[in-house]
């Protein structure tokens, strides 16, 4: 855990995620606690995780600001952090890790006439998360894009940062395409940090796996074809 100090005081008008939490709690009511102050936030999750496996007790922006890096579980204020979890015995009775094995579950959308590509999705290194709080900045490289293989592009007359249309049975997406021989030629991969008509998520799935309850966000079957002029 590192404290983060803002570079800029932001335009007026703009909030904090913490200010904007308290005043739809307070539109609905609830007119105590939500503090729009990090400090006291951060004090409240150390209080809400006390005794958990994630335990943020021990850790403060007092702690944090004088120069030390804690990792959780970090129980007390004189608790030097653990940096590495489970490093003599895992949260087991015996102390022992438990491995499931798991069978590989069949594919939910196979490809077929009309989608005969396996789309994926997936990060860049310079948008974070979702990308709401990078897309906007003009001075972060990047674009929202499709990969195919070089052989793909070439039997579909497809030229590199040509505008090109990805299909599911979901929907589509108007992306910018990235040629390339990194990538399997049956597979077609995606960022899933743009929005609007450049959306990954319009194209996959709703599944979700029968264990975790995750999305299967990484398989699904689909087609990349040229805008015509």
């Amino acid at each position: 855990m590192l404290l983060r100090r803002k570079a800029l005081d932001p335009p007026a008008g703009v909030r904090s995620d913490l200010e904007v939490l308290h005043e739809l709690s307070a539109r609905l009511g609830v007119t105590q606690g939500f503090p729009t102050d990090a400090a006291e936030a951060f004090a409240e999750l150390g209080r809400a995780s006390a005794g958990g496996v994630a335990d943020y007790r021990g850790m403060s922006h007092a702690r944090l600001a004088a120069g030390e890096r804690l990792h959780w579980p970090c129980p007390t204020e004189d608790h030097p952090g653990t940096p590495r979890l489970f490093l003599d015995r895992f949260a087991t009775v015996d102390g022992r890790a438990r491995f499931v094995a798991v069978d590989q579950p069949e594919e939910k959308e196979p490809v077929s006439e009309a989608f005969p590509l396996r789309l994926t999705t997936g990060r860049v290194a310079m948008q974070y998360q979702s990308g709401a709080q990078t897309r906007r900045i003009a001075s972060l490289p990047g674009e929202a894009y499709v990969e195919m293989h070089e052989d793909v592009a070439q039997r579909l007359g497809i030229s590199a940062g040509e505008r090109v249309k990805v299909s599911t049975a979901r929907g589509s997406v108007w992306l910018s395409a990235k040629v390339s021989d990194a990538i399997r030629p049956d597979t077609l991969f995606v960022p899933f940090h743009w929005a609007g008509k450049r959306r990954a998520n319009t194209l996959t799935g709703d599944w979700l796996d029968p264990v975790s309850r995750m999305p299967q966000f990484k398989a699904c079957a689909a087609r990349v074809e040229r805008v015509r002029p």
